[in-house]
């Protein structure tokens, strides 16, 4: 066994509610129902995690509470990991907003990491801010013979970028399936500095689902 590393996402928010792009920090706080999902996250852990960190995003610090408040871990905000900005769409729910996010969104998993929303940040942006904060993590807790779960708490769109760069899972899977809130990508560090997935959302590996692309929550 070797140690992993738990993406998890937010618990639901008045944003996801109104399918808004709701990425600035702090951002809007949880609904009742995203707190009861985060503390069910908590209670239902199999075992107490080694650290638990989360971004500072108002979303993922609460969510991050409550699987302290469960576990007795302490969580500890980091830097650089909140969601990806999207500039000028920010606090919109439209259609239109929503297909600009996914297209650049898309590119960005099919290599055009340049690529923006218009004020927003490129795909290499964000991946410039999240990696070596991953990398942190894995010289520190995560080293050769160690064991247990590091629990970071972030955002849906951001997590499945950076986990499609790390892992190299399918294109079309890591485009099309969506995280609903508090749901998990467990990553283990190999032995030659790269990245297995052991889970995206309910999937475990081989990851060649075909599903289609959802617009429920376009940051998910």
């Amino acid at each position: 066994m070797t140690g992993k590393l738990i993406l998890i996402r937010h618990g639901e928010t008045e944003g996801n509610v109104a399918k808004m792009l709701d990425t600035r920090v702090p951002g809007l706080p949880l609904t009742e129902r995203g707190a009861a999902q985060a503390k069910t996250f908590g209670a239902n852990l199999s075992e107490t995690p080694r650290a638990l960190f989360c971004s500072a995003a108002l979303r993922a610090r609460q969510t991050a509470g409550y699987i302290e408040a469960a576990t007795g871990v302490t969580a500890e905000v980091l830097d650089g990991v909140h969601e990806v900005q999207v500039g000028d769409l920010e606090g919109q729910t439209g259609a239109e907003a929503h297909a600009t996010f996914q297209r650049v969104y898309r590119a960005w998993h099919a290599g055009d990491l340049w690529d923006r929303a218009p004020g927003g940040e490129a795909g290499y942006d964000v991946l410039a801010r999240y990696l070596p904060v991953i990398d942190r993590l894995r010289t520190t807790y995560l080293t050769p013979g160690s064991t247990g779960e590091v629990l970071l708490v972030i955002h849906g769109a951001a997590m499945r970028l950076v986990s499609r760069v790390l892992t190299g899972v399918p294109l079309q899977f890591a485009t099309n399936n969506h995280l609903d809130n508090t749901e998990t990508i467990e990553l283990v560090p190999r032995p030659d500095g790269g990245w297995d997935c052991l889970r995206w959302g309910h999937y475990t590996p081989p990851f060649a689902y075909q599903a289609s692309p959802t617009a429920d929550d376009p940051m998910g």
